[in-house]
């Protein structure tokens, strides 16, 4: 909402002193959000005065039509002769009067104006358009042609009202009052304690039967329709200059002088309104829900199909207007020209249902400033007096006559009551404001308030935002300051920083990060076709999903249950944009539905919840665990001249849940898997043992080449994707020092035969307890493949031991018995012999 600071002036004797800046800081004060202050005309000055154009030459051969003029300005160049100035405009004619500026002013932007030859003349000064005064489109898109009665010579400055102040401010949805000069009006008288001179105190005639015949036949949706007509008004008559720079600094571009005033009045009261060319109206004017598929063409030549739950304006022959939101062009106010325009208009002042207009201006994605207002908030009580402004200004303005029919519908209503104690306020604010200020400032807010300790206060009409006894606490809290509000932080035991589950995350993420990979988190929504794009099973758990009542995207109605969507969508957008060597992770919540749906309780709010309460909200909640995964294309190691690099492939992606497993300080098992995504041959499989039983908790390896079709991704894109809460549970993050031993390590290798569909993890496991505690480490350094030398179905998997003990150095014998009774379990176990 634009608010010039010479409109607010009208209604509220601000000191003469107080610049914009300085209402601004009090109305942020008051809980307005005051985004700018934009000072108009800041950098222009003078000479600018009215002009009378006396002769016009066409100047010949040039590119663009140009005209040599000669302007009256009277005194004001200090000579009194015509002042000879070159234009290109050709809008105007001999005798029309027209802004000119002169030698030695400076335009906005800083645009200095001095004599200069153009086009073979001297141009001394400049007939000026709207823009280049810094007014706006006037819709003339040319010259500024004043009215025949202005005097020539006088100050265009003072005249136009060029310098001004306007303040911007950003209405929040609950306060639709503020969406008037009225409204902001109001706020400032109370923030500098000062009496409003409320602009819809008018003398308004009561209903008659000579008014223009209205009929309601949904009161819900229209609770009051007030009907004016006004005859005889001058087809010729344009708004005055005063009002079209109303206007204009408000952000309304004028059109004609019916329309003018409507918004004029609407901006000045809050309260919308709509002209109606009388002639063009058939009948009884309707208010009541469209037929579906009924057709209108609206004020923009848009023809629109309406639905059943819009609310139109109708005459006999059907709708004539989308209540509260645009008018029809069946009915449309005719612009002056030629004597042509409209002379008799019906004025319709209604109060329409909120949530009905929001409705309807979304379904049509046509929001008005019509629109805006009632969706936030409209004064029912201001639509009489608001279409008696109209045809007062109409009256005088244009030389009409206002009939005496008075037509006004009203549906029977009370006004909005709300019991609330007295110390109510400084309950919630934790200030002791006492009776007395409370009252005060509910009675300047507009409330008529009775009783001692019970208060009972009744709502103004133009504040329907005011609900309940919290409604009323806000109202006192931000009329006395919210600044003045004690500032008490709570004071948290000594000892307590991050969870253990906080730490891991953080510790999860920087060896993530330490090893290449880059943090790109990702909105937790998605939709569920992505469970097909993952090649995921009919009755995976994963497709459970908990869908969201008011989701942000239709297409992404659901909570996500793993992260691998968001990760890949990031790899693809990333790939797609010339970024080819990518290693993303990210750590978040996944959503998992409970298999018992509950529904969550209100938590109260005038104390702390118990423990069981909270407890019980949380049961309504889905299961929320904690999940890190990453995913990997392109190269892993770049080439150079250090060597040729290496692409990224499954191993780094299983590498990548081992270090997160390490941070955990979790016994993570690796083995050959199957599952979703993954290539079935190049899947592993990752599981912890929990209570003595194993869990998967992930898995990792190259995406299956349908998966990367359906995705978009580039070619061999590996994944993984672990189950962090459940490593956490069975990790011992403990720092561990290590145990440096003064005596030497004894290595043996070894070479072992087996199955191929033998895992490797199994005959390691095997070869670690066979060995005891002598083991200090194992590694698999070779796979060998070769039917000729191992047999069909075989392979060779060749280990290093290491063996170490504590507190002597062991010998040959000793380090040989222990990995021959490795090599023995691992026989029994998994059928493995001796290589060779």
């Amino acid at each position: 909402m634009r608010v010039p600071l010479s409109w607010l002036r009208e209604y509220v004797d601000l000191p003469a002193t107080e610049t914009g800046r300085d209402v601004q800081a009090k109305l942020v004060s008051a809980g307005l959000e005051v985004e700018t202050v934009e000072h108009l005309g800041a950098d222009l000055k003078g000479p600018l005065v009215v002009g009378q154009v006396l002769t016009i030459e066409e100047l010949e051969g040039f590119k663009k039509p140009i005209r040599f003029c000669t302007v009256d300005v009277g005194q004001a160049n200090g000579t009194g002769e015509p002042q000879e100035i070159v234009c290109g405009a050709r809008n105007f004619q001999v005798g029309d009067k027209v802004v000119v500026v002169l030698p030695g002013a400076t335009l906005p932007g800083g645009f200095s104006i001095s004599a200069r030859k153009t086009y073979g003349r001297t141009s001394h000064g400049m007939i000026c358009s709207g823009d280049e005064l810094g007014m706006g489109d006037d819709g003339s898109h040319g010259i500024i042609v004043l009215p025949p009665e202005t005097e020539v010579g006088k100050d265009a400055i003072e005249l136009l009202e060029l310098v001004d102040e306007v303040l911007d401010i950003a209405v929040t949805a609950n306060r639709g009052d503020c969406l008037s000069i009225r409204g902001v009006a109001r706020e400032a008288a109370i923030a500098y304690g000062l009496p409003l001179r409320d602009p819809a105190l008018l003398d308004v005639p009561g209903p008659n039967a000579f008014g223009y015949p209205v009929q309601v036949s949904d009161p819900l949706g229209c609770d009051r329709f007030t009907a004016r007509t006004v005859t005889g008004l001058s087809p010729e008559a344009r708004s005055p200059l005063w009002l079209q720079r109303r206007l204009q600094k408000v952000g309304m571009r004028p059109i004609s002088l019916a329309v003018d005033v409507t918004n004029y009045v609407m901006t000045e009261l809050g309260q919308p309104l709509h002209a109606y060319d009388r002639t063009l109206v058939r009948g009884t004017i309707g208010v009541r829900r469209a037929e579906e598929g009924e057709q209108i063409v609206t004020l923009d030549g848009v023809e629109r199909k309406l639905h059943a739950e819009d609310l139109v304006i109708t005459d006999e022959r059907g709708p004539i207007g989308l209540a509260g939101v645009m008018g029809g062009a069946n009915t449309e106010i005719a612009d002056h020209a030629e004597g042509e325009g409209t002379t008799d208009v019906v004025i319709e002042a209604a109060h329409f249902d909120a949530v009905a207009i929001a409705r309807t201006a979304r379904r049509h994605k046509l929001s008005s400033e019509a629109s805006r207002r009632f969706e936030r908030g409209v004064d029912p009580q201001a639509a009489a007096a608001a279409a008696q402004r109209t045809v007062d200004l109409l009256v005088l303005l244009a030389g009409g006559t206002a009939e005496a029919g008075v037509t006004e519908v009203v549906a029977p209503s009370a006004p909005h009551t709300i019991s609330v104690p007295a110390d109510h306020p400084d309950k919630v604010a934790g200030v002791s404001y006492g009776r007395e200020t409370v009252v005060r400032r509910l009675q300047e807010v507009g409330c008529d308030v009775y009783g001692q300790d019970e208060l009972i206060v009744t709502v103004p009409s133009w504040r329907p935002d005011l609900q309940e006894i919290n409604d009323l606490a806000e109202e006192v809290i931000r009329l006395e300051g919210y600044e003045n509000l004690p500032s008490t932080l709570p004071r948290p035991p000594a000892g307590r920083g991050l969870t253990h589950r906080q730490r891991l995350h953080r510790r999860a993420g920087r060896a993530l990060a330490g090893a290449g990979y880059v943090e790109a988190p990702n909105y937790p929504f998605v939709s569920e076709q992505v469970f097909d794009q993952l090649g995921l099973e009919a009755d995976d758990p994963a497709r459970r999903v908990v869908r969201l009542t008011n989701p942000l995207n239709d297409e992404e109605p659901a909570l996500r249950t793993s992260l691998l969507p968001g990760l890949l969508g990031a790899l693809r957008r990333n790939d797609g944009r010339g970024s080819h060597d990518l290693a993303l992770f990210e750590t978040g919540l996944v959503f998992l539905p409970r298999s018992e749906q509950r529904v969550a309780a209100v938590l109260p709010v005038d104390r702390r919840p118990t423990d069981a309460e909270i407890a019980e909200l949380d049961a309504a909640l889905p299961e929320q665990p904690r999940h890190v995964a990453v995913v990997l294309a392109g190269a892993r190691e770049q080439a150079g001249w250090w060597g040729k690099g290496r692409p990224a492939d499954w191993a780094d992606a299983v590498e990548a849940g081992r270090l997160v497993a390490s941070e955990a300080g979790a016994e993570l098992v690796v083995r050959g898997g199957q599952y979703g995504p993954w290539h079935p041959g190049r899947c592993a499989e990752f599981v912890v043992v929990v209570d003595g039983t194993e869990t998967v908790v992930g898995h990792a390896g190259e995406l299956h080449p349908r998966v990367v079709k359906a995705f978009g991704l580039p070619a061999r894109t590996s994944a993984m994707e672990l189950d962090l809460d459940v490593l956490e549970a069975v990790g011992d993050d403990t720092p561990q020092a290590p145990a440096i031993s003064t005596f030497p390590v004894a290595t043996q290798d070894v070479a072992l035969v087996v199955d191929k569909f033998v895992p490797h993890a199994d005959v390691e496991t095997a070869l670690r307890e066979g060995a005891g505690e002598l083991l200090e480490g194992i590694r698999l350094f070779d796979v060998y493949e070769n039917e000729e030398q191992l047999g069909d179905g075989k392979k060779s998997l060749a280990y290093a031991l290491r063996f170490r003990a504590g507190d002597r150095t062991l010998t040959v014998d000793e380090a040989s018995a222990a990995r021959d009774a490795a090599v023995a379990l691992a026989g029994e176990r998994t059928g493995a012999v001796l290589r060779g």
